[in-house]
């Protein structure tokens, strides 16, 4: 991940009603809930403002009926937002004709979804050649690259299968496999493993985080599993009634939720896994020998059984050997077992 943003979006509405545009605009464009409510319109996206920056991936979660869906379908225009802006490298999509869209979905976008919307009549290599025969590549370069993708989802010897020969995880594997045989710059996936058995949704996201180590894609990644996200994320943004709740690293979410409904969410998350030591250390109390500390950045689950078999408190100590902090066996019980406080 860098700093550099590839795509963003700014103050982003999707209002579904009687003219909405014209709405919007007699209310500033910043209509409360009640007078949305009062005019029969429904905000399915709400003033939603935020960067992707390149190589990172960003997962959007939320209950059913919360806006994520709709918030992706804005971001590639597959649904126009009512108002707002989005910027994918530099340039306005809101501004874009529709001929301009068409060539940044061929070239630019992946998309995979739940539902895996593969072709029956086509086997599984001309499934994944399939967005490359739109573009009129040739069939022997679409066929190279598609069996490249399929090498790399692991169906290797599975290309002349057709979808109804195949598992459901190597159905949705055909599906990564062809969003990413145009070499997109940006990868979106709505909830793409949630229709999959839990040992295979389980494979099937360690299948998207070896492909996400080799391809450093820019990823927005809609599900409503808390989860998941945790495991996929390097940030989360969590939604409710149209609106972005909170958006931050797990272990900010964890540790400091923005209200009770994040905290609804978060409650039964893996808190060794994403707490860090630099988050849960205390102050030095008394004389500590750095040389014996362990790193800021290292998760409680990584250290808890030393400070657990340690009488003393542990140092914690930053990239550089200086201790920063300590944590205490109390502290380690208190997360492993009590939850967690900031």
């Amino acid at each position: 991940m860098t700093d550099t943003v590839k795509i963003a979006c700014r103050n982003l509405w999707k209002v579904y009603g009687p003219k909405p545009q014209q709405f919007m605009a007699a209310h500033g464009n910043a209509p409360t809930q009640e007078q949305l409510k009062r005019a029969n319109q429904i905000g399915a996206v709400q003033a939603v403002s935020f960067d992707v920056a390149a190589g990172e991936i960003l997962v959007i979660m939320g209950l059913s009926g919360s806006g994520k869906s709709t918030l992706l379908r804005c971001l590639t225009r597959l649904v126009d937002p009512t108002i707002g802006e989005i910027i994918f490298d530099g340039s306005d999509l809101m501004q874009a004709t529709a001929a301009e869209l068409i060539e940044l979905r061929r070239h630019k976008m992946g998309m995979v979804f739940q539902h895996f919307g593969l072709l029956p009549h086509r086997n599984v290599l001309s499934n994944v050649a399939f967005p490359l025969e739109v573009q009129g590549i040739d069939r022997a370069k679409r066929d190279a690259r598609a069996r490249d993708m399929i090498r790399l989802v692991g169906l290797e010897g599975r290309e002349e299968y057709f979808p109804r020969e195949l598992s459901g995880g190597q159905q949705q594997r055909v599906g990564i496999a062809r969003s990413l045989a145009v070499e997109p710059e940006i990868w979106f996936l709505d909830e793409p493993f949630s229709a999959l058995d839990p040992l295979i949704r389980r494979e099937m996201q360690d299948e998207f985080l070896r492909l996400q180590r080799l391809l450093k894609k820019t990823i927005v990644f809609i599900t409503h599993d808390f989860d998941e996200a945790v495991r996929l994320a390097d940030r989360i943004g969590i939604m409710k009634d149209g609106r972005l709740i909170q958006l931050c690293t797990p272990e900010e979410m964890i540790t400091n939720p923005a209200d009770d409904y994040v905290a609804e969410f978060t409650k039964e998350a893996p808190r060794a896994k994403l707490i860090s030591a630099r988050t849960a250390m205390a102050p030095i109390n008394g004389t500590i020998d750095a040389a014996r500390g362990i790193p800021a950045e290292a998760k409680i689950e990584q250290v808890a059984a030393r400070v657990l078999e340690s009488d003393a408190p542990v140092p914690v100590v930053d990239g550089g050997g200086r201790a920063i902090g300590q944590l205490t066996r109390a502290r380690i019980i208190e997360i492993l077992f009590g939850g967690a406080r900031k």
